[in-house]
């Protein structure tokens, strides 16, 4: 007899739909899967069979194949054993196959039978919701991932054979209730640091504050132990709050990457991913054996931290061109390209020489003029032309060091960071654009108009500092940003004058 059963596989971080079927015919017993399946699709069919039996159901002694249409798909990972157990079980008319209708089923099975937690679970059910389906049967422990998504029918599955009661009208599953994802907002816990606790460092702050409010790269040169370390940890205090939308982006590549924390079921806080520069290419890129989502893709819609930049290989100082331009990343491989978003801000800090006193106020450097060009030199000009701002941090004095006075909270910052980002989202509303960092050209113009003194002063430093044509923009875009801070509507010659003045330590260390 055969039987179809819907369920869904993922590409990337968008899914397809999928329909597994079961034909069991005459012969001797066997159980073979086609459908360009990996080792765990192969595998599943020991833990169907074994979960089946040790439910106290019926397996079928005969011939039985397994297809994953479509077939010319790779498929990978264990989310479809439900659903291959189920067409067996209908197949075998222990469910009524009429009852299934367009349900989808995800899930793994353990050998006795139940039902175990599976990644990707979000983009899936959007995915699915988008193409029309609305009706859900998932594992229990996902639970909480699924209820974010309205408009569809959950329901969540502990064991096989209580998903068999259902379909016999014995029982009943439990139904997915939606979640509120202000609610949450509230509840959240505070877990960074303070930028009260950081000594002096005042224009660097400043700098900062001006990232988080426009979503602007940022690169702090200074020598060791000036602090460069721990205000890029105080950064994610001053971020401003994710929007439900850029939460469920954010919560679909943590998904996929199995990294999302099952109690939460949305990831509620902006990433802050601080890769070691050890790391592998493929681990920071994304892609391997089975296309996950890299470090740069996990930081989407928060902030890549880069400590001593130039520690990192050129190859990935140089892969990160594409996301810094475009705001994603697409993995190219023999099987598959996939494309990842990859929006995200990047703090970058380095010394400005081997030993890193070059430039310093208190301490003399060491270094010959070769080494110091040769350490710089590894920060190509492409990459730090997309830095927006290049602040120096200088080591800060035995006074400020000692100061009883408390600096300003990050509470206090992230108040003018959350206010000016509000424009910008009123700005951008008919848009998919949640930050000025991220207008593109015709808005870029529409929005960073200058009056007759600021075109003056843009002039005289475009000429004068040899600036680039996407060295202008970004300038522009800083200066917007300067002025949603002020709460000014157009540009003043001051916020294009501040931008500009971010713009000059690459001609000073880097000409």
């Amino acid at each position: 007899m055969l039987s179809k059963v819907l369920s869904y596989g993922l590409e990337g971080i968008d899914g397809y739909k999928m329909t597994i079927e079961v034909d069991i015919g005459v012969g001797l017993p066997k159980f073979d899967i086609v459908g360009l399946g990996d080792t765990a699709i192969k595998e599943s069919k020991e833990r169907v069979k074994s979960a089946i039996k040790n439910s106290c159901l019926n397996y079928p002694m005969s011939a039985i194949t397994c297809n994953l249409a479509p077939a010319d798909i790779k498929k990978t990972g264990p989310l479809y054993d439900l659903g291959i157990a189920v067409a067996i079980l209908s197949a075998t008319e222990q469910i009524d196959y009429k009852m299934l209708g367009n349900t989808i089923f995800l899930g793994e099975l353990s050998l006795n039978g139940d039902v175990k937690k599976v990644n990707g679970v979000l983009p899936i059910l959007i995915s699915a919701k988008e193409n029309g389906y609305t009706d859900f049967i998932i594992p229990y422990e996902n639970t909480k991932e699924a209820s974010f998504i309205e408009g569809i029918t959950v329901h969540t599955v502990k064991n096989l054979s209580e998903l068999v009661k259902y379909y016999n009208n014995e029982t009943i599953l439990e139904k997915v209730e939606s979640s509120n994802y202000e609610n949450l907002k509230e509840i959240q816990k505070d877990r960074h640091l303070d930028m009260k606790y950081v000594k002096g460092q005042f224009s660097a702050k400043r700098a900062l504050e001006i990232a988080a409010a426009g979503g602007h790269n940022i690169m702090m040169i200074g020598p060791p132990g000036s602090g460069k370390t721990m205000l890029a940890r105080c950064f994610p205090s001053i971020m401003p709050d994710m929007t439900f939308e850029e939460a469920l982006e954010v919560t679909k590549i943590h998904s996929v990457a199995g990294e999302l924390d099952l109690n939460e079921g949305i990831v509620l806080e902006r990433p802050f991913r601080t890769p070691h520069h050890t790391a592998t290419a493929v681990s920071l890129v994304g892609g391997g054996p089975h296309s996950k989502p890299g470090e740069i893709s996990l930081a989407h819609n928060g902030v890549l931290f880069l400590d001593e930049m130039p520690e990192y290989t050129r190859h990935f100082i140089e892969t990160l061109r594409q996301p810094l331009e475009d705001g994603q990343i697409t993995v190219a491989r023999a099987l598959q390209t996939i494309t990842y978003p990859a929006s995200f801000i990047l703090i970058a800090s380095m010394n400005p020489c081997p030993c890193g006193n070059y430039g310093s106020k208190t301490k003399e450097c060491r270094c010959s003029s070769a080494q110091i060009h040769k350490y710089l030199s590894k920060l190509s000009g492409p990459i730090m032309d997309r830095i927006d701002l290049h602040v120096e941090v200088d080591n800060v004095t035995y006074d400020d060091l000692t100061s009883t006075q408390e600096a300003e909270s990050s509470a206090s910052i992230k108040q003018r960071v959350d206010k000016a980002r509000k424009v910008q989202l009123e700005r951008f509303s008919d848009s998919k654009i949640y930050s000025n960092a991220k207008m593109n050209a015709a808005q870029t113009k529409k929005y960073c108009q200058l009056d007759e003194e600021g075109k003056k002063i843009m002039e005289l430093a475009f000429n004068n500092l040899n600036l680039s044509a996407r060295a202008h923009d970004r300038i522009l875009k800083v200066a917007r940003t300067i002025a949603d801070i002020d709460g000014c509507k157009d540009i003043q010659p001051q916020h294009i004058a501040e931008a500009i003045q971010y713009r000059s330590l690459d001609r000073k260390y880097w000409v």
